[in-house]
């Protein structure tokens, strides 16, 4: 299994070579399977290349809460990041991640 990934040291260049890949969600029922669906920039803040967004797809079913979940993906490691629940967007359930 991947390192626990540094946060603070991700950049949206990280995840823009992962579009359209799948990353595991850790939940209390199992492992969701997230498929990276778009990522975008957010503009300048005191974060080392600006803030970004990541938008994130579940297949569709019952709706995850807002919270920290664990994200695993084999080249970036296992990521605690706080996901929204942003609602029904490329044929499933949608999550957010915003890093500022």
């Amino acid at each position: 299994m991947a390192e626990t990934a540094d946060l603070a040291a991700l950049a949206i260049g990280d995840f823009s070579p992962h579009l359209d890949v799948v990353f595991d969600m850790q939940t209390p029922a199992g492992v969701v399977p997230l498929k990276l669906a778009k990522v975008d920039p957010a503009g300048d803040s005191g974060r080392a290349g600006g803030a970004f967004s990541l938008i994130f797809v579940a297949p569709k079913g019952p709706w995850l809460g807002q919270g920290i979940y664990p994200v695993q993906h084999p080249a970036l490691g296992t990521m605690e990041i706080f996901l929204v629940p942003v609602g029904p967007a490329f044929g499933g359930n949608s999550y957010q991640a915003i890093f500022t």
